[in-house]
Order: structure tokens, then C-alpha cells, then sequence
């Protein structure tokens, strides 16, 4: 692997045919108080690629929602690299982390958090708020997002006015809007009812056939199952990788 320069950003050997990587841990561990600190992560390694389609699976208090936020850059590590489209996050200060995290990675979340007094086009536009793009190009690109979904009919509904599945629809595309290095799905059909959630499973296989690179954080492992690569996290570890150390096997 290429050495880090000192920008934090570095050129991917793909050399090998791999895709190259938008997602790399090294040895992160993360530990919460001091005495004596607890635990969440011990030392986590694992690499996703550009186009995968990852299932992060463990039970309640395995470590999978301290992963998300790490991953995520909400929360930092307390050691090891956590490299996001190719920049090392520790190395940033806030404004541009805030920047990586608006710019590389879009957030899926079980309750949806969208804003009630605005439209869906409105609610996904939003999204671009961060990324220095006029307001004519927001919408134009949010309407293009909501296309995407199936949702373009629904455009200047408020979600009171909307489904659970439409309204987890929206939040998929205010992920996508700004078409982030990796998407983050934490338990995306968690509210949902199991027709409803099939559907949004449905919608995340459609899109990274399209090409999105997608990670699922889910405690329901037949949910993972039907996922291309599942990592099942236990303790703070993690136990198995269904595509080898690394995703590279």
C-alpha cells in the first residue's frame, strides 16, 4: 500500500484489478472513560471497495453502531487510520472533516430525519447545502435523485404526507445527492413493515448495480444474508468477513 503523503490523501495501487478503495481501517480501536476506559473497538481492520455492497452485522453492544460513527467521522478513533475516499480523517481538523464527511459520505438513518415543513425535493436539495452549489442546481439535482428512487411524482409532497417507505425513499436520495464516495444505512429498514423494508432492500441492490458503493450496519442477519459480503462484528471485533480479510479474496 502507498504510503499516506502529507496531505492525507494518497493513490491507490490498482494494479492488481481491484477496485480501488473508499473505505480503509487500521487496527482502529475506540475506547470510552478512563478508569478504567471501556472497550467498543479492538482493533478493527477491513477495506471496502469502489461498487461494493457491505452487510456490517453483530447484535445489540457488539460495536457495530460505535463502527457506523466511526466510519462515519461523527466520532473519532481512539487509535489506528480511518482512511475515507483515499484522505485520512484523524489527520483533519473540524472544518475539514466536515468537508470529508459532506463530500465523500452519505448517511442513511432508521428515522429517516427529514424536515417536516419542507418538501421532498426541498428535503433532499438540503443535502447539497455544505457542497457550494447554487439553489437551481440543488434542485435540479435533487429532482435528478428523487428520479433515481422512484420518487419524482412525489417531488412536492412534505413527508406527513408520505409512507414510511416513500419518506425512507427521500432519505436515500438526500444520501445520494451528492454522490458520495460510500453510502452508510444504518438499520434502513428498521421502522419499516417487512413489505415496505423488502422494498428498500430492493432499491439498495438496484442502485449499487448502478454502480453505488454501499454499506449496510443491520442486527438482523437474514437481512445480511442476502447481501454480496456480509462482516459480522462481536465484542468490538471483527469475527468473519464472508469476503476474506481486507475484501480482497
Amino acid at each position: 500500500m502507498t504510503a499516506p503523503m502529507s496531505t492525507g490523501v494518497y493513490a491507490p495501487d490498482t494494479g492488481n484489478g481491484l477496485a480501488p478503495p473508499v473505505l480503509e481501517l487500521e487496527n482502529v480501536t475506540k475506547e470510552y472513560g478512563s478508569q478504567p476506559p471501556v472497550p467498543a473497538l479492538r482493533g478493527v481492520s477491513f477495506t471496502v471497495r469502489k461498487g461494493e455492497l457491505v452487510a456490517i452485522v453483530g447484535p445489540s453492544g457488539s460495536g457495530k453502531s460505535t463502527l457506523l460513527h466511526v466510519i462515519g467521522t461523527l466520532e473519532a478513533p481512539t487509535s489506528g487510520i480511518v482512511r475515507i475516499d483515499g484522505v485520512d480523517a484523524a489527520g483533519l481538523n473540524d472544518n475539514r472533516l466536515a468537508a470529508l464527511r459532506a463530500r465523500s459520505i452519505g448517511f442513511v438513518f432508521q428515522q429517516f430525519f427529514l424536515a417536516e415543513h419542507s418538501t421532498a425535493l426541498e428535503n433532499v436539495a438540503n443535502g447539497l447545502l455544505y457542497a457550494g452549489i447554487g439553489l437551481k442546481e440543488r434542485r435540479q439535482r435533487a429532482a435528478d435523485a428523487l428520479e433515481r428512487v422512484g420518487l419524482e411524482h412525489r417531488a412536492n409532497f412534505r413527508p406527513s404526507k408520505m409512507s414510511g417507505g416513500e419518506r425512507q425513499r427521500v432519505a436515500i436520495a438526500r444520501a445520494l445527492v451528492g454522490k458520495p464516495a460510500i453510502v452508510l444505512a444504518d438499520e434502513p429498514t428498521g421502522n419499516l413493515d417487512s413489505n415496505t423494508g423488502a422494498s428498500i432492500m430492493d432499491l439498495l441492490h438496484e442502485l449499487h448495480d448502478g454502480g453505488a458503493t454501499i454499506l449496510v450496519i443491520t442486527h438482523d442477519s437474514d437481512l445480511a444474508a442476502g447481501l454480496p459480503r456480509q462482516v459480522h462484528v462481536l465484542d468490538g471485533q471483527i469475527v468473519s468477513d464472508s469476503a476474506g480479510r481486507g475484501g480482497e479474496s
